[in-house]
C-alpha cells in the first residue's frame, strides 16, 4: 500500500501506445474540449471504466443471486450517482445497458471546462480553461479553479462569473469580446 497522503495515478495509459487511429481520435477529441493533454482523457476513461466495472459487479451480484436486495441497493445508487451528474436520464428507465454504453464525450461534457465554453462565458474552450485557472468563474458564488470538475445537474445553472473578478462588471472589454455586445 503506499502513503495514503501521496497522490497516485488516476488513469492508466493505452496497451498500444502507437496505434494510428486511436491516436488520431484521442487529438480530435482532446482539441475539441481544450485539454491541456491526453492524461486528462485518459483520466476520463478510466472514470468510465469504474462505472462499468460497478455495472458487471452488479450483474454478477444479481446472476449468482445470492442477495437480491443488496444488488437492487447497488444498482439504485450507481443510476443515482450518474444522474446526479447528467450522464444518465434521470428517469426510472436506465438500463445497465445504458451504462456500458457511456462513451468518453458524455463525461467530458460535464467538466466545468466545457460547461462554461458551452454556456457562453468564454470564446474557446481553452478560454474557458484559462478563465477557470485564473479564478474568474464561480459556482453557487464559490470561486472554482479545477477545469476538470464534474457539475452536478443541480450546479449547472448557477456557473457565472467570480464576484470580485473583474470580468464581473459587465463593460469589461473581454465580457463585449465574449458577448459580441
Amino acid at each position: 500500500m503506499g502513503y495514503p497522503g501521496k497522490n497516485h495515478k488516476q488513469y492508466s495509459t493505452p496497451k498500444r501506445r502507437f496505434e494510428k487511429t486511436r491516436m488520431e481520435d484521442e487529438v480530435k477529441i482532446v482539441i475539441e474540449y481544450g485539454l491541456r493533454n491526453k492524461r486528462e482523457l485518459w483520466k476520463a476513461e478510466s472514470v468510465l471504466r469504474k462505472y462499468r466495472k460497478a455495472t458487471r459487479e452488479i450483474l454478477a451480484l444479481e446472476s449468482a443471486g445470492t442477495d437480491p436486495k443488496r444488488a437492487e441497493a447497488k444498482r439504485e445508487q450507481l443510476i443515482n450517482h450518474l444522474a446526479r451528474y447528467g450522464l444518465v436520464s434521470e428517469s426510472g428507465d436506465v438500463d445497465i445497458d445504458d451504462i456500458l454504453a457511456l462513451k468518453v464525450q458524455q463525461e467530458l461534457e460535464r467538466r466545468l471546462q466545457t460547461l462554461v465554453y458551452r454556456k457562453g462565458l468564454a470564446r474557446s474552450p481553452k478560454q474557458a480553461r484559462q478563465l477557470i485557472t485564473h479564478g474568474h468563474i464561480a459556482l453557487n458564488g464559490r470561486r472554482v479553479n479545477i477545469p476538470g470538475y464534474l457539475v452536478p445537474k443541480s450546479e449547472e445553472g448557477s456557473i457565472g462569473y467570480y464576484g470580485h473578478s473583474p470580468l464581473a462588471t459587465v463593460s469589461h472589454a473581454e465580457r463585449t469580446r465574449i458577448t459580441g455586445r
